[in-house]
């Protein structure tokens, strides 16, 4: 992989939304630094499907490191509410609410831009959302580690998960 060597004390801290791609880059990060310095952030909306929290508990357990739990306190509709304003696929006040600015705020107060890398679960396929995500964590680093070579399919990430045992969410087959 064209990973960087960070040195040992580095924190790696993942963007954990318990998808496949998430699980596929912190399986890699895992794979290359090791669990010891792994920290998998996840934000929960509070409208999640059931099953994804089943995933969740297996893939933390499968990766290791530490596992980061953030709620904001409301749920998608509490926000729309908040806002006076439904979201949709153009703009998304409850993704940036409940996840994007509470991870931030949470990264921010809990670890060093000097001494940590964020990890994204995005693929190859999707290099245009990876550039459009790094500048918004600056002064991070940011690494999309399924961008890398070897590059695989989402189909080969579910495969590798099914291969350790864990099954992806219910979501990914309805």
């Amino acid at each position: 992989m064209g990973y960087r060597d960070y040195p040992d004390h580095f924190q790696h801290v993942v963007m954990f939304s318990g998808g496949s791609g998430s699980w596929g880059a912190a399986r890699r990060v895992a794979d290359h630094y090791g669990s010891k310095n792994l920290h998998l952030v996840f934000a929960d909306t509070k409208m999640e499907d059931e099953d994804l929290y089943r995933f969740v508990d297996q893939a933390k357990e499968n990766l290791g490191g530490t596992f980061h739990l953030l709620q904001e306190g409301r749920d998608p509709w509490q926000v729309f509410f908040d806002c006076r304003f439904l979201g949709n696929s153009r703009i998304d006040p409850c993704s940036r609410i409940l996840k994007r600015e509470l991870m931030r705020k949470y990264i921010d107060n809990q670890f060093d831009p000097g001494q940590s890398v964020i990890h994204l679960g995005i693929d190859w396929t999707e290099m245009h959302r990876f550039d459009r995500a790094k500048p918004h964590w600056a002064p991070w680093t940011v690494e999309a580690p399924l961008c890398e070579a070897p590059y695989i399919t989402k189909p080969e990430v579910l495969r590798q998960m099914q291969d350790v045992g864990i099954f992806p969410p219910r979501l990914y087959a309805m």
